[in-house]
């Protein structure tokens, strides 16, 4: 298997950069191919902007969604967005290894998703008519790879549960896993997350690596989350409401959206 980790903090001696070199090491081991975005050791551009798009006049209105799929058709996209897509189309699998700051990912991160998965490329793909609402939501570039999150949090399980004060940790992770790699195409396996990472020790430590050796060497059996595919017959289009009847266990909310009414 081919393995790319898009891997987002600043401090190479933080218990994240541990988790990475665990993670590099185990994939090694079970003889899979490993590539590694270090994005702050990259010194990655987050921010979408004119530099971008060298192809773009001078005078021309920098409208991105527009701009972004002609520069990608044309291969006009800039070398460092170009790398990071071709390492997308290497992988068969895509991990996302980040600190959970302010209920989301590093701006660094979000920076790399608005970038790399660039219009025509990442989204914006495919036919859009009565029937069928273009490539996405289970379709795409990248349908058939399958991503994984990895997250780390300070806080307490209990914390990020259904009556915790955060809320769901599925909820806060939806937007990631459904809004961003289930759109692009990705089966999207459930993350992996570590808590109370702030008061980690050694053994400690120990635990958490233990158990995420123990979920890589399961990346390829284990079942992804049964989202529903937006041109599946679950959704009337071009409404992309969930049609009626089909809601399971009482689903609401982000719930809807899975067959079977939860992960």
């Amino acid at each position: 298997m081919k393995v790319l980790i898009v891997f987002a903090h600043p401090e190479p001696q933080s218990l994240n950069a541990a988790l990475l070199r665990l993670a590099v090491e185990e994939l090694e081991s079970q003889g899979h191919e490993v590539q590694v975005s270090d994005l702050y050791a990259m010194r990655w551009k987050s921010q979408v902007d004119r530099d971008d798009f060298p192809d773009l006049a001078d005078d021309a209105p920098l409208r991105v969604t527009t701009v972004s799929s002609e520069a990608t058709a044309s291969d006009g996209l800039t070398e460092d967005v170009k790398s990071e897509q071709a390492k997308l189309l290497w992988a068969d699998t895509v991990i996302l290894q980040f600190p959970l700051w302010w209920f989301s990912m590093p701006a660094i991160l979000k920076g790399w998703v608005e970038r790399a998965l660039s219009c025509g490329f990442g989204y914006g793909l495919g036919e859009y008519n009565d029937q069928h609402f273009g490539d996405r939501y289970g379709e795409g570039k990248l349908s058939g790879k399958r991503a994984m999150l990895v997250v780390t949090v300070g806080g307490w399980p209990e914390h990020y549960s259904a009556r915790g004060i955060n809320g769901p940790i599925d909820d806060l992770l939806f937007p990631i896993n459904h809004g961003v790699l289930y759109y692009a195409g990705f089966d999207v396996l459930p993350p992996f997350v570590a808590y109370r990472v702030h008061r980690s020790d050694d053994n400690v430590f120990r635990t958490i690596g233990d158990e995420l050796r123990q979920r890589l060497r399961t990346l390829a059996t284990t079942k992804s989350i049964p989202y529903r595919r937006q041109n599946g017959g679950d959704y009337d289009i071009p409404r992309l409401q969930l049609r009626p009847g089909l809601e399971e266990n009482r689903a609401t909310g982000f719930a809807l959206h899975l067959a079977g009414g939860k992960e």
